[in-house]
């Protein structure tokens, strides 16, 4: 297990022209990035564009066998987190189909990893949250129990906020703290596994 402190991608689901889940990012990333046990880094999903799922064969039996350079840019830069948080919306009670294209393509990059959510929206996003879980399991990752589920009373003034302040979401702050503590845990606890066992 490297001796660096484990690196942690917050990764921003929505790729819509007006996204709200800039806002969440920013105070998620302006927050972790105090801390000393870990580093951080923002993974947005419009810096990685992928044409829709089409491939022969699931990313469960190709591996690591990228079919071109888009796929492979971001297998590998999810190749390089110890853990995630992955910073999504709620639409027709689940995530978007930008991350779950994203999710498709690659597999081993993302197993024995954990995984924590923030959503928002009606109920916090807590529906998609909840399929997000189920869906890593299916990757063999390690799903937290923690979640953190930003509701209309602080979205909405979060939207009408010009320029946005993320003390807004300082309600929540207490919150995230025991979600990230937990991730920085089971992330340092699976990288030495991992580096202890084969690779897939």
């Amino acid at each position: 297990m490297s001796a660096e402190q484990p690196l942690i991608q917050v990764i921003l689901a929505s790729t819509r022209p007006a996204r709200f889940g800039e806002k969440p990012a920013a105070w998620v990333m302006q927050r972790i990035s105090e801390r000393t046990d870990l580093r951080a880094q923002l993974v947005d999903l419009r810096d990685h564009p992928l044409p829709f799922f089409d491939q022969d064969a699931p990313a469960a039996y190709t591996l690591r066998e990228y079919p071109n350079e888009a796929i492979a840019r971001w297998g590998r830069s999810v190749d390089e987190a110890d853990g995630f948080v992955v910073v999504t919306p709620e639409y027709n009670h689940g995530y978007p189909a930008s991350l779950k294209n994203a999710i498709d393509h690659i597999f081993p990059e993302f197993h024995r990893k954990p995984l924590m959510c923030v959503g928002y929206g009606n109920v916090g996003g807590a529906r998609a949250i909840e399929q997000l879980r189920l869906v890593s399991v299916e990757l063999e990752m390690a799903p937290l129990r923690h979640a953190i589920h930003i509701l209309p009373e602080l979205m909405v003034p979060a939207m009408n906020a010009d320029p946005f302040d993320p003390e807004i979401f300082a309600p929540l702050d207490g919150k995230l703290d025991v979600a990230i503590s937990d991730l920085v845990w089971w992330a340092s606890t699976l990288a030495g596994a991992r580096a202890a066992s084969p690779r897939l």
